[in-house]
């Protein structure tokens, strides 16, 4: 069984991963997807983001139903199981139109569980 206590660390992992992912981005001037090392740290990082998606409590992703926890634990087992179908426009489509989206949420998360302590 996981620990509530440990769902402000992984929300903390998450928001970590997305603010690297979105400076490396911002940082580079070269295509992640023509430099295969940059592109599987970008992938990396999207796992981490699955991975602490996955070990959240369950009480804690069905209190905050609004964020598609599925949907990011889904892309994390396929990352990972499935690399082979994934292509890097999808990758570069997850960073730039969907991180922008869960970062306030995941921020939001961290202030109220923060609040609670």
């Amino acid at each position: 069984m996981r620990e509530a206590i440990r769902d402000k660390e992984r929300l903390q992992h998450i928001l970590d991963s997305i603010d690297r992912l979105t400076e490396s981005q911002q940082a580079h001037t070269v295509d992640f997807a023509s430099d295969p090392v940059m592109y599987y740290g970008y992938v990396k990082l999207l796992e981490i983001i699955g991975e602490a998606a996955y070990m959240l409590t369950l009480d804690f992703k069905e209190a905050h139903p609004q964020t598609p926890w599925k949907k990011i634990i889904g892309m994390r087992h396929v990352l990972v199981h499935g690399y082979y179908q994934i292509s890097r426009a999808d990758v570069q489509d997850v960073i730039i139109n969907d991180l922008p989206v869960l970062r306030p949420q995941i921020e939001a998360y961290i202030q109220e569980l923060s609040s609670a302590d």
